[in-house]
């Protein structure tokens, strides 16, 4: 069970008004708020142990050098791998990135086909899209479902020999729809392909089980799940890694090089953590995981998933509001209402206190799908409420033009 009330207290952002209104803050899908024991684990690292990683040998920079080795055996624990397989980046697109660059430029060749959705973020479609200008390598898409979802059967469909990499959002974060992870990997392994997931929507939400789900690559962040931003974490199997390039070179991944030009890189995942890690950020990553821990990640899940379903049942009573995404598993609720631009409606509901999306969402390409170039995007966690819910529904009912925030 959720005890809402005594989560809340956890977040200096939830004693936040704006005007004379409470802030109601609908944007998680975007960023999550900080509980203040996160806050603190970065305050601790500037006022007890700063110092480098790796770097030198005296105490603190020992000390940090087993903070960081414990942050990567806490962030295995929680997404179900090795801690060796665990590479600090600055988030989810860097992550994904590194996989392109990393993994796709050296394997790919001309004819060969990288699958994607329509639904994917653009963090996870621009970096392929350069991959195949340069290698000749042809992007291809998943078909969507009716109610936009990506399917086993789907993919089945998409695969053949040709395909060398499928490249999919574990849940979307346009409409929130979910995919089968282990259903499509087991079909993805069959050709011989690599499973890369964007965990971005998925890890601060749902068990993550990387090696039971047979995933070879997961990339999610920090502030997405209550951490700091700047912080991301790329997930590769071990052999994969030990075969794939660094992007970023530089101090504290090589093992040797010389002034002919020899070089020789560290193992994972010190390989690819050139220069200075982002410690603060790594350890506040730490502390956030072992607070979601505290509060149990299937009742986030749930909970999460039950204001949803509230939102929609409140959502659909209202005749001048059309949600695209009713039956989506996630925390995700994307509507419009009739006749209004959203940003226009986010620009009113700003002025009662609520904070969520508009727009595109940094996906593009789900316009012709959806029927609309952009939408409103409600996204929930752990510490929001069926009463913040009821005083959007209520604010939606009246006013929608940005110019009805200053005649109301």
């Amino acid at each position: 069970m959720i005890d809402v009330e005594k989560i809340r207290k956890d977040f200096p952002m939830l004693e936040k008004s704006m005007q004379s209104h409470p802030l109601v803050y609908f944007d998680n899908a975007s960023t999550t708020f900080k509980p203040r024991c996160v806050m603190e684990e970065v305050d601790r690292y500037y006022k007890e142990i700063n110092a480098n990683s790796h770097r030198g040998d005296y105490d603190i920079a020992y000390n940090m050098d087993q903070e960081l080795f414990h942050a990567r055996e806490v962030i295995a624990r929680f997404v179900g791998c090795e801690p060796n397989e665990v590479i600090f980046t600055s988030g989810t697109s860097m992550s994904l990135n590194m996989v392109a660059w990393g993994y796709g430029l050296k394997h790919l060749k001309k004819g060969d086909e990288i699958l994607i959705s329509e639904a994917e973020h653009a963090s996870n479609v621009l970096p392929w899209g350069r991959i195949c200008e340069l290698t000749g390598a042809i992007l291809r898409h998943v078909p969507l479902t009716s109610d936009g979802k990506v399917t086993v059967e789907n993919v089945k469909k998409c695969m053949n020999d040709k395909v060398k990499i499928v490249s999919l959002a574990a849940v979307t974060n346009v409409l929130g729809n979910s995919i089968d992870i282990k259903g499509i990997s087991e079909v993805v392994h069959s050709y011989g392909a690599i499973f890369s997931v964007d965990g971005a929507q998925s890890v601060p939400h749902t068990k993550t089980d990387f090696k039971g789900d047979g995933i070879d690559f997961l990339s999610f962040s920090g502030h997405k799940m209550m951490g700091p931003t700047g912080i991301g974490v790329l997930v590769g199997r071990y052999p994969l890694l030990e075969d794939m390039d660094p992007v970023l070179t530089g101090g504290g991944m090589n093992d040797k090089y010389d002034i002919n030009g020899c070089v020789t890189y560290l193992e994972p995942p010190a390989k690819f953590e050139a220069g200075t890690l982002n410690l603060e950020g790594i350890l506040g990553l730490r502390r956030a995981v072992e607070y979601i821990e505290s509060i149990g990640i299937s009742n986030i899940d749930e909970y999460v998933k039950s204001l949803k379903k509230y939102c929609v049942e409140e959502l659909s009573k209202l005749d001048n509001v059309i949600v695209y995404n009713p039956d989506s598993d996630s925390g995700i609720v994307t509507f419009n209402v009739k006749d209004v631009f959203s940003q226009d409606e986010a620009s009113y509901l700003n002025s009662k206190g609520i904070a969520l999306r508009s727009g595109e969402h940094c996906d593009k390409t789900l316009a012709e799908f959806l029927g609309t170039p952009d939408t409103c995007r409600a996204s929930f966690y752990v510490y929001n409420t069926k009463e913040e819910i009821d005083y959007l529904v209520e604010a939606l009912k009246n006013g929608g033009n940005f110019l009805d925030a200053f005649f109301d």
